[in-house]
Protein backbone atom coordinates (compact mmCIF):
# COMPACT_ATOMS: atom_id res chain seq x y z
CA UNK A 1 0.00 0.00 0.00
CA UNK A 2 1.22 3.31 -0.89
CA UNK A 3 2.01 5.37 2.22
CA UNK A 4 1.05 9.36 2.02
CA UNK A 5 3.37 12.07 2.01
CA UNK A 6 2.43 15.02 4.01
CA UNK A 7 4.57 18.72 3.77
CA UNK A 8 4.19 21.11 6.59
CA UNK A 9 5.26 24.40 7.19
CA UNK A 10 6.35 25.60 10.37
CA UNK A 11 3.17 23.48 12.43
CA UNK A 12 1.59 23.34 15.21
CA UNK A 13 1.52 20.21 17.57
CA UNK A 14 -2.08 19.64 16.65
CA UNK A 15 -1.54 19.64 12.74
CA UNK A 16 1.60 17.20 13.74
CA UNK A 17 -1.00 14.69 15.47
CA UNK A 18 -3.34 15.16 12.49
CA UNK A 19 -0.92 14.46 9.89
CA UNK A 20 0.77 11.14 11.83
CA UNK A 21 -1.10 7.66 12.30
CA UNK A 22 1.11 6.70 15.31
CA UNK A 23 1.36 8.68 18.86
CA UNK A 24 3.56 11.47 18.46
CA UNK A 25 6.55 10.58 20.98
CA UNK A 26 7.60 13.64 23.30
CA UNK A 27 10.72 13.51 21.58
CA UNK A 28 9.50 13.86 17.80
CA UNK A 29 7.89 17.36 19.20
CA UNK A 30 10.99 18.35 20.95
CA UNK A 31 12.85 17.88 17.04
CA UNK A 32 10.22 19.26 14.95
CA UNK A 33 9.98 22.20 17.49
CA UNK A 34 13.43 23.26 17.89
CA UNK A 35 13.82 26.63 17.00
CA UNK A 36 15.79 26.77 13.08
CA UNK A 37 19.42 27.28 13.54
CA UNK A 38 22.30 28.95 11.85
CA UNK A 39 24.64 25.50 12.03
CA UNK A 40 21.61 22.92 11.95
CA UNK A 41 23.37 19.13 13.04
CA UNK A 42 22.05 16.44 11.08
CA UNK A 43 21.71 13.43 12.62
CA UNK A 44 18.66 10.58 12.61
CA UNK A 45 16.84 8.71 15.47
CA UNK A 46 14.48 6.67 16.71
CA UNK A 47 11.24 7.89 18.52
CA UNK A 48 8.53 5.11 19.29
CA UNK A 49 7.06 3.92 15.78
CA UNK A 50 8.74 6.53 14.04
CA UNK A 51 12.12 7.20 12.47
CA UNK A 52 12.81 11.08 12.86
CA UNK A 53 15.66 12.72 10.51
CA UNK A 54 16.82 16.37 10.58
CA UNK A 55 18.58 16.89 7.06
CA UNK A 56 20.57 20.00 6.14
CA UNK A 57 19.58 21.18 2.84
CA UNK A 58 22.06 23.30 1.34
CA UNK A 59 20.90 26.52 -0.70
CA UNK A 60 24.02 28.48 -2.13
CA UNK A 61 24.24 32.38 -3.02
CA UNK A 62 24.61 32.44 -6.81
CA UNK A 63 28.32 33.70 -5.76
CA UNK A 64 28.87 31.29 -4.07
CA UNK A 65 30.39 33.04 -1.28
CA UNK A 66 27.48 32.32 1.20
CA UNK A 67 25.50 29.08 1.28
CA UNK A 68 22.54 28.65 3.78
CA UNK A 69 21.97 25.56 5.81
CA UNK A 70 17.93 24.86 5.78
CA UNK A 71 16.57 22.75 7.99
CA UNK A 72 14.32 20.05 6.69
CA UNK A 73 12.42 17.52 9.37
CA UNK A 74 11.67 14.20 7.89
CA UNK A 75 9.32 11.82 10.31
CA UNK A 76 8.61 8.45 8.84
CA UNK A 77 6.08 5.44 10.15
CA UNK A 78 5.50 2.66 8.47
CA UNK A 79 2.13 3.94 7.16
CA UNK A 80 3.07 7.92 6.58
CA UNK A 81 6.15 10.35 5.65
CA UNK A 82 6.42 13.46 7.00
CA UNK A 83 8.55 16.12 5.98
CA UNK A 84 8.54 19.45 8.05
CA UNK A 85 10.32 22.77 6.01
CA UNK A 86 11.44 25.18 8.73
CA UNK A 87 11.93 29.25 7.95
CA UNK A 88 15.19 30.04 8.68
CA UNK A 89 16.18 32.95 10.51
CA UNK A 90 16.55 35.09 7.55
CA UNK A 91 13.24 34.19 6.24
CA UNK A 92 14.53 31.33 3.80
CA UNK A 93 12.27 28.26 3.34
CA UNK A 94 13.55 24.48 1.56
CA UNK A 95 12.23 23.66 -1.36
CA UNK A 96 10.06 20.96 -1.99
CA UNK A 97 12.02 18.23 -3.34
CA UNK A 98 10.92 17.74 -6.93
CA UNK A 99 11.12 13.77 -6.88
CA UNK A 100 8.47 14.57 -3.63
CA UNK A 101 6.08 16.50 -5.93
CA UNK A 102 5.75 14.31 -8.17
CA UNK A 103 5.95 10.85 -6.52
CA UNK A 104 3.34 8.44 -7.34
CA UNK A 105 2.81 4.93 -5.41
CA UNK A 106 5.82 4.44 -2.61
CA UNK A 107 6.17 2.99 0.67
CA UNK A 108 7.40 5.23 3.66
CA UNK A 109 11.16 4.36 3.26
CA UNK A 110 10.69 4.78 -0.66
CA UNK A 111 10.05 8.50 0.28
CA UNK A 112 12.69 9.13 3.09
CA UNK A 113 14.77 7.93 -0.28
CA UNK A 114 13.66 10.70 -2.48
CA UNK A 115 14.19 13.18 0.23
CA UNK A 116 17.94 12.01 0.89
CA UNK A 117 18.71 11.48 -2.43
CA UNK A 118 17.58 15.04 -3.18
CA UNK A 119 19.62 16.32 -0.53
CA UNK A 120 23.05 14.43 -2.02
CA UNK A 121 22.36 15.89 -5.45
CA UNK A 122 22.34 19.42 -3.91
CA UNK A 123 25.21 19.00 -1.91
CA UNK A 124 26.64 18.28 -5.37
CA UNK A 125 25.51 21.17 -6.93
CA UNK A 126 27.16 23.11 -4.12
CA UNK A 127 29.80 21.54 -5.17
CA UNK A 128 30.15 22.83 -8.67
CA UNK A 129 29.20 26.37 -7.07
CA UNK A 130 31.88 26.59 -5.06
CA UNK A 131 33.95 25.20 -8.03
CA UNK A 132 33.24 28.10 -10.11
CA UNK A 133 33.76 30.61 -7.16
CA UNK A 134 37.21 29.30 -7.04
CA UNK A 135 37.71 29.50 -10.98
CA UNK A 136 36.66 33.35 -10.82
CA UNK A 137 38.69 34.32 -8.29
CA UNK A 138 41.63 32.48 -9.65
CA UNK A 139 40.85 34.11 -13.13
CA UNK A 140 40.49 37.87 -11.33
CA UNK A 141 43.14 37.57 -8.77
CA UNK A 142 45.33 39.43 -10.51
CA UNK A 143 43.36 42.63 -11.09
CA UNK A 144 41.13 42.74 -8.02
CA UNK A 145 42.02 44.67 -5.15
CA UNK A 146 44.20 43.29 -2.31
CA UNK A 147 41.51 43.31 0.79
CA UNK A 148 38.95 41.92 -2.09
CA UNK A 149 41.06 38.85 -2.39
CA UNK A 150 41.56 38.05 1.13
CA UNK A 151 38.21 38.44 1.66
CA UNK A 152 36.58 36.14 -0.86
CA UNK A 153 39.62 33.77 -0.13
CA UNK A 154 38.84 33.60 3.65
CA UNK A 155 34.88 33.01 2.30
CA UNK A 156 35.12 30.36 0.13
CA UNK A 157 37.78 28.54 2.85
CA UNK A 158 35.01 29.07 5.79
CA UNK A 159 31.84 27.72 2.71
CA UNK A 160 34.55 24.93 1.77
CA UNK A 161 34.55 24.03 5.58
CA UNK A 162 30.54 24.24 6.33
CA UNK A 163 29.97 22.05 3.16
CA UNK A 164 32.17 19.56 4.33
CA UNK A 165 31.34 19.60 7.70
CA UNK A 166 27.11 18.88 6.39
CA UNK A 167 27.94 16.67 3.81
CA UNK A 168 29.87 14.05 6.62
CA UNK A 169 26.88 14.64 8.95
CA UNK A 170 24.59 13.66 5.89
CA UNK A 171 26.60 10.86 4.77
CA UNK A 172 26.69 9.74 8.76
CA UNK A 173 23.03 9.78 8.40
CA UNK A 174 22.84 7.00 5.22
CA UNK A 175 25.52 4.98 7.29
CA UNK A 176 23.14 4.36 9.67
CA UNK A 177 20.24 3.57 7.62
CA UNK A 178 22.32 1.12 5.25
CA UNK A 179 23.47 -0.20 8.78
CA UNK A 180 19.81 -1.12 9.85
CA UNK A 181 20.50 1.19 13.00
CA UNK A 182 17.09 3.62 11.89
CA UNK A 183 14.22 1.27 11.78
CA UNK A 184 11.04 0.64 13.74
CA UNK A 185 9.96 -2.07 15.41
CA UNK A 186 7.68 -4.67 13.82
CA UNK A 187 7.82 -4.57 9.93
CA UNK A 188 11.17 -2.64 8.77
CA UNK A 189 11.04 0.65 6.70
CA UNK A 190 14.01 0.02 4.60
CA UNK A 191 13.82 -3.29 3.05
CA UNK A 192 17.02 -4.98 1.37
CA UNK A 193 16.89 -3.44 -1.79
CA UNK A 194 15.82 -0.32 -0.61
CA UNK A 195 19.18 -0.25 0.98
CA UNK A 196 20.58 -0.39 -2.36
CA UNK A 197 19.58 2.81 -3.19
CA UNK A 198 20.71 4.31 -0.06
CA UNK A 199 24.36 3.39 -0.97
CA UNK A 200 24.18 5.33 -4.00
CA UNK A 201 23.15 8.35 -2.14
CA UNK A 202 26.36 7.40 0.22
CA UNK A 203 28.80 6.93 -2.72
CA UNK A 204 27.16 10.13 -3.67
CA UNK A 205 28.29 11.91 -0.51
CA UNK A 206 31.54 10.17 -0.37
CA UNK A 207 32.24 11.97 -3.73
CA UNK A 208 31.06 14.95 -2.70
CA UNK A 209 33.53 15.04 0.62
CA UNK A 210 36.20 14.06 -2.00
CA UNK A 211 35.77 16.76 -4.53
CA UNK A 212 35.09 19.61 -1.20
CA UNK A 213 38.75 18.19 -0.32
CA UNK A 214 39.76 19.25 -4.12
CA UNK A 215 37.99 22.21 -4.02
CA UNK A 216 40.20 22.91 -0.69
CA UNK A 217 43.37 22.30 -2.52
CA UNK A 218 42.66 24.69 -5.88
CA UNK A 219 42.04 27.80 -3.13
CA UNK A 220 44.52 26.76 -1.37
CA UNK A 221 46.69 27.00 -4.53
CA UNK A 222 45.23 30.46 -5.51
CA UNK A 223 46.05 31.59 -2.04
CA UNK A 224 49.72 30.67 -2.48
CA UNK A 225 49.82 32.43 -5.68
CA UNK A 226 48.47 35.41 -4.38
CA UNK A 227 51.06 35.50 -1.28
CA UNK A 228 53.82 34.53 -4.36
CA UNK A 229 52.61 37.82 -6.56
CA UNK A 230 52.32 39.90 -3.26
CA UNK A 231 56.59 38.65 -2.58
CA UNK A 232 57.33 39.16 -5.92
CA UNK A 233 55.92 42.58 -5.96
CA UNK A 234 57.80 43.59 -2.87
CA UNK A 235 60.99 42.08 -4.64
CA UNK A 236 60.23 44.37 -7.64
CA UNK A 237 59.96 47.33 -5.31
CA UNK A 238 62.78 46.45 -3.54
CA UNK A 239 65.34 45.93 -6.40
CA UNK A 240 64.26 49.08 -7.72
CA UNK A 241 64.58 50.87 -4.55
CA UNK A 242 68.46 49.40 -4.59
CA UNK A 243 69.39 50.69 -8.09
CA UNK A 244 68.08 54.08 -7.04
CA UNK A 245 70.29 53.78 -3.69
CA UNK A 246 73.70 52.80 -5.83
CA UNK A 247 72.84 55.27 -8.55
CA UNK A 248 72.87 57.85 -5.49
CA UNK A 249 75.67 56.05 -4.06
CA UNK A 250 78.55 56.82 -6.71
CA UNK A 251 78.25 60.14 -7.09
CA UNK A 252 78.26 60.69 -3.45
CA UNK A 253 81.91 58.64 -2.95
CA UNK A 254 82.86 60.86 -5.71
CA UNK A 255 81.54 64.39 -3.97
CA UNK A 256 83.32 63.29 -0.40
CA UNK A 257 86.30 61.80 -1.57
CA UNK A 258 87.15 64.91 -2.96
CA UNK A 259 85.70 67.26 -0.27
CA UNK A 260 82.99 70.09 -0.29
CA UNK A 261 84.78 73.03 -0.18
CA UNK A 262 85.14 73.73 -4.04
CA UNK A 263 86.92 77.13 -3.31
CA UNK A 264 90.05 75.63 -1.86
CA UNK A 265 90.18 73.59 -4.66
CA UNK A 266 90.13 76.14 -7.84
CA UNK A 267 93.89 76.03 -7.61
CA UNK A 268 94.48 72.37 -7.62
CA UNK A 269 95.46 71.01 -11.47
CA UNK A 270 93.43 67.89 -10.35
CA UNK A 271 90.20 69.20 -9.53
CA UNK A 272 87.38 71.55 -10.33
CA UNK A 273 83.95 71.69 -10.08
CA UNK A 274 83.60 70.84 -13.91
CA UNK A 275 85.52 67.56 -13.09
CA UNK A 276 83.00 66.60 -10.46
CA UNK A 277 80.15 67.54 -12.68
CA UNK A 278 81.67 65.22 -15.48
CA UNK A 279 82.68 62.20 -13.00
CA UNK A 280 79.11 62.03 -11.78
CA UNK A 281 77.62 62.75 -15.05
CA UNK A 282 79.63 59.70 -16.56
CA UNK A 283 79.20 57.35 -13.54
CA UNK A 284 75.71 58.07 -13.39
CA UNK A 285 75.34 57.32 -17.12
CA UNK A 286 77.13 53.98 -16.95
CA UNK A 287 74.76 52.91 -14.20
CA UNK A 288 71.87 53.18 -15.61
CA UNK A 289 72.90 51.47 -19.23
CA UNK A 290 74.60 48.73 -17.05
CA UNK A 291 70.92 48.00 -15.11
CA UNK A 292 69.53 48.52 -18.11
CA UNK A 293 71.22 46.21 -20.03
CA UNK A 294 70.65 43.56 -17.37
CA UNK A 295 66.52 44.57 -17.28
CA UNK A 296 66.92 45.70 -13.50
CA UNK A 297 65.13 48.86 -14.58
Amino acid sequence: MAAPWIDLVDPTADEIDDALDVPVDPGILDVLFAPPARAVRASVERHGDAVVAVLTVPTPAPDGLEVAYLELDVVATRGAVLTVRKTGPAGELVGVPEALARHEAHTSGELVHLVVDDVCDRFLDLVDVLYGAIDELEDEVDSLPGPTVRRRLADLRHELLEARRAASATRAIVRRIIDGRAEVSGMPLFSGSLEHRFVDAYETLVRTTEELDIARDLLSSVRDYYQAKIAENQNEVGKKLTVVASIVLVPGLIVGFYGQNFEAQFDDPYWNIGTAVALIAVTTVAQLVFYRWRRWI
